[in-house]
């Protein structure tokens, strides 16, 4: 997931839209974690499909690394690419691993009862791994819900999102159209297989390092990355009207919608995630993209601070989400008389996503780009 910022400056204008999309879906995926904390199971969870909006992300990223850099590889090496890639994600990576040591450090849950006897170095250490995004072994799992990153969770989908990158630079960006069709089509495949013999009927997971949720990551990833690519090299825009309000409102029908064929019929909501991801998301995004400039002054205003947030809230949200969540477990707080406490933490991801944008990722990023010329 990343900002459209990342285009290389005085080149090509902004999908205005998209950015305001990116951030419809992040703050979604926030919804989504709070109310996760009460659910009982998959089956009764509020927001039910909002784990889905990882995969829109990924689609999304797709399309614009293909509008950003396709025609640039003439006068771009990979490692330019990479650098700009880096410069882009890394900062605020760090910045979430750090917040996530804060709050691991007071964290005290009933939910991680062996929390309090990891020794500080242990978790600088997990910190300082975290920082490069490489996944940690599972004798390093100090919070025991086997993550890949344990202080920040979300970290798992930047893994991936990183490994979409260098696929498409070292290979996948001199794929023919039908070359690269093929390999969407072979990815959707697999992705359909995985959701519809999922033992829980959907394609969650992602996070840890065993084979079953490597195959989960893996699946999650190639299809909706490659995917958008191609959308965007073989999609023909149409001119949309209303185009932010009609895909908002559908990414919110989508991840709302409750479980699909309840307990007996796991299989069925296999499907409805498999084609919201294959259909609907590439849909969505496609009358994002026809959208076209918004001349609406609060409307692309809007757009642009859901687009420059987004991904400050999704990296930084989840510590306080662990504590959240520890809380209501310890104390079995209902959603009702959490109410006031959930909508404080909602508030308070934004705003923490908004003073880490302000006063420590563009400040960052402006930085790097002088020093390294990206």
């Amino acid at each position: 997931m990343r900002n459209l910022d990342s285009y290389p400056v005085n080149s090509k204008p902004h999908y205005q839209i998209l950015d305001g999309l990116r951030g419809v879906a992040a703050i979604m995926v926030v919804i989504f974690h709070i109310f996760e904390a009460h659910a009982t199971s998959h089956i009764d969870q509020l927001i039910n499909h909002g784990y889905l909006a990882v995969d829109f992300f990924f689609l999304l990223s797709g399309f614009v690394i293909g509008y950003a850099y396709d025609d640039r590889w003439a006068d771009m090496s990979v490692g330019n690419f990479f650098k700009r890639r880096v410069s882009r994600l890394q900062p605020m990576v760090i910045m979430g691993m750090v917040i996530g040591a804060i709050c691991f450090y007071f964290q005290d849950s009933v939910l991680w009862p062996g929390i309090h006897d990891v020794p500080v170095w242990k978790m600088l250490l997990v910190m300082i791994i975290g920082f490069t995004l490489i996944p940690v072994p599972s004798s390093m799992d100090i919070r025991g819900w086997t993550e890949m990153h344990p202080l920040n969770g979300p970290g798992w989908s930047l893994f991936y999102e990183y490994i979409a990158n260098i696929l498409y630079a070292l290979f996948v960006r001199k794929f023919s159209k039908t070359l690269l069709s093929i390999l969407v089509v072979v990815s959707g495949i697999a992705l359909i297989h995985l959701a519809v013999t999922s033992p829980n009927g959907d394609i969650i997971g992602g996070w840890s390092l065993d084979p079953e949720q490597l195959h989960i990551g893996f699946a999650r990833v190639m299809y909706p990355f490659f995917a958008g690519l191609l959308l965007y090299r073989t999609g023909r825009l149409v001119r949309v009207k209303q185009a932010f309000l009609i895909c908002s409102l559908l990414l919110v029908v989508v991840f709302s919608i409750p479980r699909i064929g309840g307990e007996q019929n796991l299989w069925l909501n296999g499907i409805y995630d498999s084609l919201t991801v294959i259909l609907i998301f590439p849909l969505i995004v496609f009358l994002g993209a026809s959208g076209g400039q918004m001349q609406n002054g609060f409307s692309s205003k809007a757009c642009k601070f859901l687009g420059d947030i987004s991904y400050p809230i999704y990296i930084t949200h989840y510590p306080l989400i662990y504590i959240y969540t520890g809380w209501v477990a310890t104390n079995k707080i209902s959603l009702k008389d959490a109410l006031p406490i959930s909508l404080l933490l909602f508030i308070s991801c934004i705003a923490l996503a908004f003073v880490c944008l302000k006063f420590y990722d563009e400040p960052i990023r402006k930085w790097l780009k002088a020093k390294i010329a990206v």
